[in-house]
This record gives structure tokens, sequence and C-alpha cells, in this order.
């Protein structure tokens, strides 16, 4: 069994060999991993089961900087969402920004259909990706075709919190014509890459806090849960076996029924601090598989190399009973973590991990 089918086996909960683990790192411990071990690319380096799948770059250059003229000081494209025309402001702090929000004084849905939206399904962008798809497989990689923010947080990343949260009251009608263009992007996006023959669908939207839910359960599935349906449904019309992995942060246990209902396999992050693991495991643990579970506020920057080790240990021994886990910190690993702690992760996995 390659790599490949373990990690595949582990998501469908059918007898892996082992448990996969996953990782990402932010810039600095990124640093300290080059410094280590002479590269920055740790996912080879550590050979973990999948590659990600992208369309490739745009030939297009938006002008988005009339959408900031109201906006002092110098402003840069932000990692995730440039090319959305989504930018950010230089913080105090590492790699971390200030978001900065181009949709923010829109007043009417003429304004949403004259914006300079991406061009993420032309033909050229996608050239070529069932070829680097299936020689990743054959190499026995899973693939995966990376699509968070899905709609929600694009939605917000391009209005901002507060003026979108308050339009699903006071201007509804601009958020169904925000939510529908996004939605019918991503659509033919995941058309492409289930024609591309991805194992892995990742999406994801934030929709809860630590505590609860950011909205009620009802405000949920009149604006949200059909707009992810139609991915889902657009992606498995495709490619029937398709999974389909949902990140969410934070408390959002409220809707993980309606998640399993439009499809969703795979929950991450399954956050420590706001949830129980191991009650989600009981009680969802025949519909869904789990990636993720170790806390990136908690353990993995302020437990010890031993308290690393002794997690890890106990989540394989319970989440990872009879599959359906990926055994993973549940964020970005930021500056604070230990290298030594990402290392005790990864010996626990191999000195524990095999079923």
């Amino acid at each position: 069994m390659n790599k490949r089918e373990n990690l595949l086996r582990a998501l469908r909960r059918d007898n892996p060999e082992y448990v996969p683990v996953e990782m990402e790192l932010c810039p600095s411990l990124l640093d300290a991993f080059e410094e280590k071990y002479g590269t920055r690319d740790f996912r080879s380096y550590y050979d973990f089961a999948f590659r990600y799948i992208e369309p490739k770059s745009t030939k297009i250059t938006n002008d988005y900087s009339k959408y900031y003229q109201d906006v002092e000081g110098d402003i840069e494209p932000l990692s995730w969402n440039a090319e959305w025309g989504i930018m950010g402001r230089g913080g105090s702090l590492e790699h971390f920004q200030e978001m900065l929000h181009p949709m923010q004084n829109f007043t009417d849905v003429q304004e949403i259909e004259d914006y300079p939206w991406p061009d993420m399904n032309a033909d050229y962008r996608w050239e070529g990706i069932k070829e680097e798809n299936d020689a990743l497989i054959a190499n026995g990689y899973a693939t995966i075709a990376f699509m968070q923010m899905t709609i929600f947080e694009l939605a917000w990343y391009l209005r901002g919190m507060e003026d979108m949260m308050a339009d699903f009251y006071s201007d509804p009608e601009f958020n169904e014509a925000l939510l529908d263009k996004i939605t019918d992007i991503r659509v033919e996006m995941a058309k492409n890459f289930a024609t591309a023959g991805v194992d892995i669908l990742m999406l994801g939207d934030d929709v809860s806090t630590q505590l609860d839910m950011m909205m009620s359960p009802e405000l949920y599935r009149e604006f949200l849960k059909p707009r992810m349906k139609r991915v889902i449904d657009a992606a498995r019309e495709i490619k029937p076996d398709i999974l389909i992995f949902y990140h969410g942060d934070g408390n959002l246990k409220r809707i993980i029924p309606d998640l399993i209902e439009i499809g969703v396999d795979v929950l991450n992050p399954v956050q420590p601090e706001c949830v129980n693991p191991l009650e989600l495991k009981k009680e969802f643990g025949d519909k869904l598989s789990f990636w993720g579970c170790i806390g990136t506020q908690t353990t993995m920057p302020f437990g010890t190399e031993q308290e690393v080790y002794e997690l890890c240990k106990e989540l394989i021994e319970t989440m990872g009973k009879g599959g359906g886990l990926v055994l993973a910190p549940t964020h970005v690993l930021e500056p604070e973590v230990p290298y030594e702690n990402v290392e005790a992760f990864l010996k626990a996995a191999k000195d524990f991990g095999k079923y």
C-alpha cells in the first residue's frame, strides 16, 4: 500500500496501515527548518502523503487601486487573496497583516457585477492540470485541490466582516448577489478539479467562534449551506468518489449534521480548545473522518516535548481507532512553537501510528 492509498483508506475509515500526518509552517519556522535541513521543501523532506494541485497563474493584471483610494499608507497583496483584489497592510509582528476590503464602500449590486473578478476558470489556467495530477498519483501521492475560504470567508474578505454580517439583515439582496457570484466561480473550479481527477477537494469557511457559531444555524442554512452544497454536488457529478474536506475553525458542532448532509467526508481542524475531539469521534465517527486535533494555541506552543509526544500517542489510540484520523496541528504552526515540539509530534506518529 503506497502513501496515497493509505491516506485515502484512513479518510474512508477502511483499514489503513498507519496514521497519516500533516502540518504547515509559518515563515520563521520554515527558516528554522531550512537552517536545520538545508531545504525549504518540508513536505518532500517528510514525504507527506499528498501534494496540492492548483490552476496555473493568471495572465491578466487587474487594477484594484480605485477600491483603496481612501486607504492611507502602503498596501500589499495578501498571499491567499491578491488575485481577488484583497490587500493588506503590514503589521508589526512576523507575517501578520491587517486585511483591507475592496468592497467595503459598495452600495448596490451593480458594483458587484462591475468588479474585476479573477479569471479562475479560463481554459489556459487548467491546461496540463490533469497530466500533473495523474503523474503525482502514479508516483504514490494523493492529490488535493485547495479551495478553502470557499464562499463565506471570501465574501467577507471582499466586503468586510462587520458590513457583511449587517447585510444579512439590512441588505440581503446585496449578500445574495455577492455569495452567488463567488459560488458560481467556485462551482466551475470544482468541476475543473474533479475533471482533473483530484482525490480530495479541500473546502472550508470559518463560520464559528471558539465558543459557538458566528451566526444562527438558521441563517447558515438559508444563505451558506445550499451554496456549499452546489459546489460539492458539482464535483461529485463528475467524480462521485472525490473526498470532500471541510475546514472550519472553532466550535461548529451545531452544524456538523448539516455538513454531513451536504456530503462532507472529512472535518478539520477539530480544535481541542473549542470542541472535544473524542466526543465528536463517538458521535460522528461513523460518517466523518478527522484531520487535525493537536492544539496550536496550547500544546504545540506551550507544551514540553514529552507532553506533545504523549498527547499525540493518546490521539492516535483514541481518535485513530478504526481509521478516520490524519494527525495534524489544528492550524499553521506559529513562531511560538519550538521546533523540538514539531519533531516530537512527528516522532509520536512514527512510534505509535501503525495499526
